[in-house]
């Protein structure tokens, strides 16, 4: 989503590196293009000219470290005040009540339903216990589209189909969850194509019935600036306690996430990242503060990469490395792993220097490539992976066969793999080697 604003970002921080010496005249033509690339990403106009006179401010008076040029002091700055335009840390829930409550609010096709599934199950890996309150009484597939998530999570849902009146099923969905140990209710309520009184009055009602210790407006990132008008109606209205941002891997210009924190005074609380369940994070601005600079963010691939392997698994991994014994299974593995973390788009994105990485690689053909690799393996046996040396001529013709690729392409991946293999023997005797010398060594030089 931010892949516009960080490109023209990075080419304004080149000029921004550049300078010898900082000053009103050079900071101020070098801050211009900052400026620019934020209006271009729909940043609200007040916003992106105030973001700019504070950066120009602690520029200009701020003292020139001698280990560090002053271009890349003022760069440090932009991130520091990107950081606190986005909300400086992660606001997370207060979930306080017994039970307690979240209104999921926002209008029509912003997301509200998908992601109350999201947040459920989000809730229920912190050892929650969540109900799905179908509170949208007018759009009857709301209710449908909430029990098939409810249904893929594991997590009930309170349904009262034929009932308008709202505040009766809230009632009602409160006795439920009080008896059958539910410790969250969360309310996917209706929305509109705008935002109306009758709306408004509705979840105002709703509101004061229920006393939620969270008012989560969600909203879709591609709708731009208009997405701070909504959110400034809905504050206003509501109280809301922060926002959820849909679609942020979309190809919106990303204004609406560096405007709404400064406007709403609201926090961004969580931001969906995609149409998969799991596809759904909390917000941390320190993290996409680096994001949009190009810098990266090793903390949340680690975090993925945690959720997708345990960490028994990768010792194992690890070990059976160290002693090459890693086999076609076990590299079968690791391509599905790396699956879970996400498209390798967004994987490369998170290293640091990963928008331009991205910019000399062909993406589609390498995603490609791990799919041939991973239809290979699966057309072999299980015997035939776990001892790739019985892969004569005629089985590699069958196994070619079965994945449609050539006995050439298959060829080149064994060998490719027998290299890796190799390699992985030779470090680990090294590392055997190293461990001997290293406990020989304090006897080395006694007396």
């Amino acid at each position: 989503m931010f892949d516009s604003l960080s490109t023209k970002l990075q080419n304004a921080f080149r000029n921004l590196r550049g300078l010898g010496k900082i000053s009103e005249g050079n900071a101020a033509d070098a801050l211009r293009e900052v400026r620019l690339a934020l209006l271009e990403a729909d940043v609200n106009f007040k916003v992106a000219r105030d973001f700019i006179e504070r950066v120009k401010l602690k520029s200009l008076g701020a003292e020139v470290v001698a280990s560090v040029q002053p271009g890349q002091q003022i760069v440090k700055i932009i991130h520091d005040e990107l950081v606190d335009l986005l909300g400086s840390q992660n606001a997370a829930l207060k979930l306080d009540g017994n039970p307690s409550a979240i209104l999921m609010v926002g209008l029509h096709g912003s997301g509200k339903t998908t992601s109350s599934g999201k947040l459920a199950r989000l809730l229920k890996k912190q050892g929650r216990a969540p109900l799905l309150v179908a509170a949208d009484v007018y759009r009857p597939a709301a209710m449908d589209q909430l029990e098939t998530l409810g249904g893929q999570i594991d997590i009930p849902v309170f349904v009262k189909r034929g009932e308008t009146d709202v505040l009766k099923i809230a009632r009602e969905a409160l006795d439920f969850a009080r008896i059958n140990g539910r410790n969250i209710l969360i309310f996917d309520t209706a929305g509109r194509l705008q935002i109306d009184e009758p709306l408004v009055q509705e979840l105002v009602r709703l509101r004061d019935l229920v006393k939620p210790q969270e008012i989560l407006l969600v909203l879709d990132a591609a709708t731009g600036q208009e997405a701070v008008n909504v959110a400034t109606h809905f504050d206003q209205a509501l109280n809301i306690t922060g926002s959820i941002l849909t679609k942020l891997d979309g190809d919106a210009r990303g204004g609406a996430a560096l405007s709404l924190k400064s406007v709403t005074g609201k926090p961004v609380k969580f931001a969906g990242v995609g149409e998969k369940l799991d596809e759904f994070e909390p917000f941390h601005p320190e993290r996409m503060a680096s994001r949009i600079l190009g810098m990266g963010d090793v903390v949340s691939l680690v975090e993925k990469a945690a959720e997708a392997v345990s960490e028994d698994e990768a010792r194992r991994m690890e070990e059976k490395m160290r002693k090459g014994e890693f086999s076609l299974e076990d590299f079968l593995e690791q391509l599905r792993a790396m699956k879970k973390l996400g498209s390798l788009e967004s994987i490369v994105k998170m290293l640091p220097g990963g928008g331009d990485a991205l910019k000399q690689m062909d993406i589609g053909k390498q995603e490609n490539e791990f799919k041939r690799m991973e239809g290979m393996v699966c057309a072999m046996t299980l015997k035939e992976r776990r001892n790739p040396v019985l892969l004569n001529a005629s089985r590699r013709r069958r196994i070619a066969a079965g994945s449609g690729v050539t006995v050439t392409e298959l060829n080149t991946m064994l060998n490719k793999f027998f290299q890796m293999q190799t390699m992985m023997k030779k470090m680990g005797k090294m590392s055997k080697m190293m461990g001997k010398m290293g406990g020989a060594m304090p006897g080395m030089f006694r007396r």
